[in-house]
């Protein structure tokens, strides 16, 4: 009999895609049962807790946590043991502690995973974080379209109390600390820490001005510390391992890792744990595998709506919260989606808008009536109305738009145009001048055109247009009537054996 062959399956970390990825929020994630406490006990869960009860003052983790150089994974990039700093000076007779698990970016699924494959994780980072800022009661604020990750944060927190983990005299140290969960609706302006807050009161999630800031007056009119999931799934091994341990990987002001949801024209989606200071390109070509069908990269959006894009010509820039924010860019929440040639950028900052205008509470004027005029200017220069005035206009609105809107969502609501107008300002120009999308994307300004030197009057176009653009005899060449035609593609399909038919 002869031998079978066989293939050796592949470590993970020989893998293209797990090569370079460094796990740490994501460390438990598909490795242990998550709703299974002894499981996450097995892999060191609650040590950290423990350290901190029984061996740390408060200040010490919180000195900790400034020393690591964490920083907030939710968008903004503040310095996590600072704004804990904040809190635990205020004197206060409660305190509170939030998790934002509103995670309303599109494309975005970072803390999903995290709350779903590794849920004790945050329940003992938030006690933790109890401890350190003087904190007894603890929100995880998460969006009601996560089944999954609710059912399992509800065991968790079963079984930690269960544990002695969360509950009265924690560890025999005297400390308190209980969490509830709050289901959001999916409004997207949740996700900003003030308007959070007022959901999980009971009221309708809108901002509200700052100062003053959570940490003195936050949930319920109470001193409050409020970090994202991701953030969070830091915090157990900054205090078992130390400082240090985080402190080593990624650069001099952006210490650690991020998790990112790779995801648009990539090979390779889904989501991915990097050293901070990993650049654009190793992302895209080794991790991600590259573009399918051989086109050409052109431009990642990073931090969805509330962010911006970076070209093909920074491809070597390496991804932290400084880079980004230097090229106008932000690190956002984690979403990052890749475009190739064949995108329009016009477009693509009319999609993030749309999203925004949508999701705009509408508390302010400037973000509830601004973005909208946006959203209409954006419309004339994709149908081909709009003039260079226009043009002047969007970005001088944009501008107003970032300096006087109430909260994040409308400071951060022209990102997208602002960046794109900046890294792709000849395609506007292309739109509104030449009348004419250079992507073929807009389809008010799409032209299907039949070569007469590859058209062989087949026909096949013909008997498939459905408002009868197309004329032409049999074995002659045939034209299409541009006045007549509806940019539905239905021609250029047919025609795929041949290829006669283009869109330009």
């Amino acid at each position: 009999m002869a031998e079978q062959k066989t293939t050796a399956i592949k470590p993970l970390n020989k893998m293209n895609f797990y090569k370079k990825q460094q796990r740490l929020a994501l460390r438990n994630c598909g490795v242990i049962d998550p709703e299974s406490i002894d499981e996450y006990i097995a892999v060191d869960g609650y040590q950290a807790l423990a350290k901190a009860l029984t061996g740390l003052k408060p200040e010490d983790v919180i000195q900790i946590i400034k020393d690591s150089g964490l920083r907030g994974r939710g968008g903004g990039g503040f310095p996590t043991g600072l704004k804990w700093d904040f809190t635990a000076r205020n004197s206060a007779d409660q305190k509170y502690v939030v998790c934002n698990a509103d995670e309303g970016d599109p494309g975005a699924f970072m803390d999903r995973s995290v709350l779903e494959g590794d849920p004790h994780c945050i329940v003992e980072a938030m006690a933790l974080c109890g401890y350190a800022t003087g904190a007894t009661e603890g929100y995880i604020y998460v969006r009601a379209e996560y089944p999954v990750a609710v059912k399992r944060l509800e065991i968790a927190i079963a079984q930690a109390k269960e544990y002695g983990f969360l509950g009265k005299n924690i560890f025999e140290s005297g400390f308190d600390f209980d969490l509830h969960i709050r289901l959001g609706a999916g409004a997207f302006v949740c996700g900003e820490e003030t308007a959070l807050m007022t959901s999980i009161e009971g009221n309708r999630g809108e901002p509200r001005p700052r100062p003053p800031y959570p940490a003195v007056k936050g949930l319920f009119g109470k001193p409050t510390t409020e970090n994202n999931v991701e953030t969070f799934a830091n915090v157990p091994q900054i205090i078992l391992k130390g400082a240090g341990f985080f402190a080593a990987m990624g650069t001099e002001k952006s210490k650690g890792t991020k998790v990112f949801a790779l995801g648009g024209k990539i090979n390779n989606t889904g989501l991915v744990e990097i050293p901070m200071g990993t650049t654009l390109r190793e992302i895209i070509e080794e991790i991600g595998g590259g573009i399918p069908g051989g086109k050409k990269f052109k431009a990642a959006q990073t931090g969805g709506p509330s962010g911006g894009c970076i070209p093909v010509s920074l491809i070597d820039t390496p991804i932290d919260y400084d880079n980004l924010t230097a090229i106008g860019c932000m690190m956002g929440s984690g979403g990052l989606i890749v475009m190739d040639e064949d995108n329009c950028m016009v477009d693509i900052a009319k999609f993030f808008l749309d999203f925004t205008v949508d999701e705009s509470c509408g508390k302010c004027s400037p973000c509830r009536i601004g973005t909208k005029r946006m959203q209409e200017m954006l419309e004339k220069i994709i149908e081909g109305k709009a003039t260079m005035q226009d043009l002047e206009k969007l970005e001088e609105l944009a501008h107003y738009i970032k300096e006087n809107s109430l909260c994040g969502l409308g400071q951060t609501a022209p990102n997208p145009v602002l960046a794109t107008m900046k890294f792709f300002k000849d395609e506007y120009i292309a739109h509104v001048v030449e009348k004419r999308c250079p992507s073929a994307q807009c389809k008010s300004l799409l032209r299907y055109v039949i070569d007469p030197e590859k058209c062989i009057g087949c026909t096949l176009c013909a008997r498939v247009c459905p408002v009868d653009a197309i004329t032409g005899e049999p074995k002659k060449l045939h034209v299409i009537d541009q006045e007549k035609c509806i940019k539905c593609g239905a021609c250029m399909a047919a025609c795929k054996r041949v290829q006669a038919i283009s869109r330009i």
